[in-house]
């Protein structure tokens, strides 16, 4: 199973251009935090989720699958890049 595909943004001091970040084989059911991502004080989040997975997943806002939340279907188009994340819960269904 692979994740989603999540563009990552350049971190501070590096390079500015996004990076593509894929999760292989995620826990599931679970929530990952993008460690890419993870700290709301240090990067910009993840955006454009795209779903590979068999499985719905949702994407939060906020590390720890906190804050706003989409839901994301199975081998859906990639979603635009005002989605924003930092993390996603894999429902293993």
């Amino acid at each position: 199973m692979r994740a989603p595909v999540l563009p990552v943004p350049g971190r501070a001091g590096a390079s500015s251009c996004p990076q593509n970040a894929t999760r292989h084989d995620p826990e599931s059911p679970g929530c990952t935090t993008l460690p890419e991502v993870a700290d709301p004080g240090w990067s910009e989040p993840a955006f454009a989720p795209h779903n590979d997975t068999d499985t719905w997943v949702i994407v939060f806002t906020e590390p720890d699958c906190t804050g706003d939340s989409w839901t994301l279907r199975s081998h859906g188009n990639p979603a635009a890049d005002r989605l924003k994340l930092r993390s996603v819960f894999f429902t293993g269904q």
